[in-house]
């Protein structure tokens, strides 16, 4: 997946792209539509034109053993499918793959190695979590969680403030038709990636795949959803080396916990001028504090 198509599709500015050369794997190039025009009728009996958001199954084959499938509005199904087996552990390096094509009339994803793989122990493994369309994690992931480092960084509440309003101007599918979550790779008060899709576990996969094939990193970034802050969400974050996660939902306990004990600072019901730190407010400097008859607490 050339860069230009991710600059044009995602806004992404090519100077946060690092020079390393990395070996990409051959990709198929099957985006979809994100939305389908059909007809529907009002309260007034009135027959109306409207767009609702696409959901396609796409079944996962590596070296063709069955993994997983996944539903999704298969908008960059490649690079969902790269950034879902980084975040499960299936392929810790990209240059492990030898390529990814995605065929809709199968509705599946062949993927090839360089080296097979005995997947079994950790496909047997396996909990549905409460992500929306029921995201999955495979084998021992908590276990692996002492792995994992986060750098903190400091960020500005003004630049969460400018943040937030950038990101407002996107979710363009959800406009259109509703029925997704988005998701955004910043940097600063400038979103560098955002995906939508019909769950959030997905549109974050979808940017780790994104980040592999650009070699963007994320110690200094931040990752917003619009999703709550699950467990699930936490530790994908996480093992992209993003320390702040912001959403516009809630959060879960196990979240909150997985947070305090990764060093993730957890900001949750970010609308507005609004918002609350649960872990991490150490890392927020609080230099535009509003009014507080200004605020309408969520």
């Amino acid at each position: 997946m050339p860069v230009q198509n991710i600059e044009k599709s995602t806004g992404l500015d090519s100077s946060y792209i690092t020079t390393a050369t990395i070996d990409t794997p051959s990709l198929s190039d099957a985006g979809l539509s994100p939305t389908y025009s059909v007809l529907a009728k009002d309260e007034f009996g009135q027959q109306q034109e409207k767009y609702i958001a696409g959901e396609r199954p796409l079944t996962i084959y590596v070296n063709k053993k069955e993994i997983v499938t996944l539903m999704t509005l298969g908008t960059q199904p490649e690079a969902l499918v790269l950034g879902y087996l980084r975040n499960q552990g299936f392929v810790t390096n990209i240059s492990e793959v030898k390529s990814v094509q995605v065929d809709w009339e199968t509705e599946s994803a062949a993927i090839v190695t360089q080296t097979e793989h005995d997947w079994n122990e950790k496909l047997s493994q396996r909990t549905i979590t409460s992500g929306c369309g029921q995201g999955t994690v495979f084998g021992n992931m908590m276990d692996q969680l002492d792995k994992i480092q986060i750098k903190s960084t400091n960020i500005l509440q003004s630049t969460l403030y400018a943040l937030l309003n950038n990101i407002s101007k996107q979710n363009e599918v959800y406009k259109r038709a509703g029925g997704v979550h988005g998701c955004a790779l910043c940097k600063n008060d400038k979103q560098l990636i955002f995906v939508e899709d019909v769950g959030r576990h997905n549109a974050v996969d979808t940017i780790s795949g994104l980040m592999w094939l650009n070699n963007i990193t994320g110690e200094d970034k931040t990752f917003y959803t619009t999703g709550r802050l699950t467990s699930e969400m936490v530790i994908k974050v996480a093992q992209m080396s993003v320390p702040t996660l912001l959403s516009r939902s809630g959060i879960t306990q196990m979240g909150l916990s997985i947070a305090q004990q990764l060093g993730v600072t957890l900001i949750a019901r970010a609308k507005g001028k609004h918002f609350l730190i649960f872990n991490g407010d150490d890392n927020i400097t609080l230099d535009a504090t509003p009014p507080l008859n200004k605020i309408k607490k969520s």
